[in-house]
């Protein structure tokens, strides 16, 4: 990402969380643990870059930006409760429920949620953007994040354990789990400059195909690299007895399924009629990372 819009994005999200001194400051810090406990960051920037694309500006892709990183950030939380995932480590710190507990790392979680719906239809928000695109861009995030998109993927996931899931409901876990979110990214770059419909299409369609690659890239580096390169535990797919493209297809098979993806993905980019360069090589660093 480049600097700016990693310093921005960092001062935004500190910016937008409520003030500590309340009685609910023990929330408000767990809130602040994960979202401010680093990462790649991928999904900002695709606001950004989109936004870019479209003619937009910065400043007003910010809210649309922060509200699809906190919504990344609860969900990490609630992934790695025993409930779920039960997960000790993330971004290679102790997962928020080892540090606050399970009862407020659930509750930091809900409140991420929440906030980033208030962030996106916030007065500021409309003031740097517009009306439409706020409203635009919130509905487009919750479908993307709800019960069918996100949170869905997540109840697919947890169901298809110790099922040997067949390919196409990993391929459909795999959308709305992970895809969906990314997917929402790309478009809220778009609408945030407002974009016509076949602009919006074409982010999203860029979205999808890096959002599907990122998971299965993420499947072969828990099984080929280390805790200390991934910053999370590795073989914790295995451990939960979980399908993966990894497990039905083996390495070299999902390698060449990244491959086809990302360039599915970089030849989406031919709809916009500005310099491409940087989400052609984003997308690339995305299918070649080491964690």
């Amino acid at each position: 990402m480049k600097a700016d819009y990693l310093s921005i994005t960092e001062q935004a999200l500190s910016d937008f969380l409520p003030n500590k001194n309340c009685r609910e400051k023990m929330l408000i810090e767990s809130m602040q643990y994960s979202l401010e406990a680093g990462g790649k960051r991928v999904r900002p920037r695709l606001v950004y870059e989109f936004s870019s694309l479209c003619g937009g500006n910065t400043e007003s892709a910010v809210p649309f930006a922060c509200a699809v990183e906190m919504i990344h950030t609860y969900s990490l939380i609630h992934d790695d409760l025993p409930c779920m995932d039960n997960d000790d480590l993330r971004r290679g710190k102790p997962s928020n429920h080892k540090v606050y507990g399970e009862d407020i790392a659930l509750l930091a979680g809900d409140a991420l949620l929440t906030l980033a719906f208030e962030t996106i239809t916030s007065d500021k928000a409309v003031a740097l953007s517009s009306e439409s695109a706020c409203r635009k861009g919130a509905n487009t995030l919750a479908k993307y994040a709800g019960a069918l998109g996100m949170v869905g993927g997540q109840v697919i996931d947890l169901i298809s354990e110790n099922t040997n899931a067949p390919i196409e409901v990993l391929r459909e876990m795999d959308y709305k789990k992970t895809a969906c979110l990314i997917k929402a990214a790309c478009e809220l770059g778009c609408i945030s400059a407002g974009a016509d419909d076949d602009l919006i299409n074409a982010a999203s369609e860029f979205g999808e195909c890096i959002g599907i690659a990122f998971q299965i890239k993420d499947d072969i580096l828990d099984v080929v690299s280390s805790d200390e390169e991934l910053g999370k535990p590795v073989g914790s797919d295995k451990e939960n007895s979980k399908s993966t493209y990894v497990s039905l297809l083996g390495i070299d098979k999902c390698t060449e399924f990244v491959n086809e993806l990302t360039e599915k993905a970089i030849n989406s980019l031919s709809a916009f009629d500005r310099d491409t360069t940087e989400l052609k090589d984003f997308a690339m660093q995305l299918a070649y990372r080491k964690k």
